[in-house]
């Protein structure tokens, strides 16, 4: 996944996202009426430089997914927009796309904030920020407030300049670990764990995913007792975890971060960045009895406990 600049082949696939309802449906501005040369007007405009900065979410195969904004750039700050296609949800596009466009506000156009907001109709997309532990902005300027004038029913986020929105120590209870790490000047890093000590077990299994291509799922399955350490040593994967402490997420980019599952719990990983690769040190052997692969008798034997 990438950004690049917006281009007239996108077009079509804009209008698709413009005219489904299941994307758009919440939305303030009323893309059903929009065409495809309002879409290509729109591409050539930001093409030719636009005050805003519209740019296209790409797949690896450089197909467009959606389109990611920062507008009305002014006084250090920006308010930000996202939409994909639906064939882009629930597949890390959105969650990337936002990334990179913060990283560019802050890091090259050196802002010190950006801000947004959403109906609170749109459930999904209040879902998607408040999962991600945005938190709802009360301190937003008079005059962004007045652009919105006359709508009573959003809910405002921000994030700063100097905010990890990365950072967990837990992740549905599972312990988010920093695996030591030696760094070399102008050679690399070298990380390790040794078991019972960086890890709490005795690790005799370690096993690792390679070889996925960019948006697949993987996982659908928890353990009764086994206990593992996550990690991924190269690309970007997705971890979602479920268990009586709830369901949540966390992205695994970094090698010297990894997550200690040590209850039962519902896995499942999305691979960000095809190629990316999962390792998983494990507390014992395989044991094909130690798995759930239902997720309905995962939920009925975590009610059980």
């Amino acid at each position: 996944m990438h950004l690049r600049q917006l281009e007239l082949r996108d077009a079509p696939l804009m209008l698709e996202w413009m005219h489904d309802e299941s994307v758009v449906g919440q939305l303030r501005t009323d893309f059903a009426s929009k065409t495809l040369s309002d879409a290509e007007a729109f591409i050539k405009k930001s093409i030719e430089g636009s005050k805003d900065i519209n740019l296209a979410i790409a797949s690896d195969e450089d197909e467009y997914m959606g389109t990611v904004t920062l507008r009305d750039i002014e006084d250090g700050s920006a308010e930000f927009a996202i939409t994909v296609r639906t064939k882009a949800m629930s597949k890390g596009y959105a969650w990337t796309g936002m990334e990179m466009i913060l990283k560019k506000a802050f890091e090259e156009l050196g802002l010190e904030s950006v801000y947004w907001c959403v109906s609170r109709k749109n459930t999904r997309a209040v879902r998607f920020y408040d999962k991600h532990n945005f938190h709802e902005a009360l301190d937003i300027p008079a005059k962004v407030l007045a652009r919105y004038e006359g709508i009573d029913d959003l809910k405002w986020y921000s994030v700063l300049k100097d905010d990890d929105i990365n950072e967990k120590d837990t992740v549905a209870g599972c312990k988010v670990i920093h695996i030591k790490t030696i760094p070399t000047v102008n050679a690399g890093e070298l990380s390790f764990f040794e078991a019972e000590q960086d890890v709490p077990f005795d690790i005799k299994r370690i096993y690792y995913i390679s070889k996925v291509p960019e948006g697949v799922r993987r996982g659908f399955h928890a353990h009764k007792a086994l206990k593992q350490l996550l990690f991924c040593p190269y690309g970007r994967i997705q971890l979602i975890l479920e268990n009586n402490n709830g369901r949540e997420e966390i992205e695994l980019y970094d090698p010297s971060i990894g997550v200690l599952i040590e209850e039962p719990t519902w896995r499942e990983m999305l691979w960000l960045q095809k190629d990316s690769v999962l390792c998983v040190a494990a507390s014992d052997h395989y044991d094909p009895a130690d798995y759930i692969r239902d997720y309905s008798e995962f939920k009925e034997y975590i009610r059980s406990r």
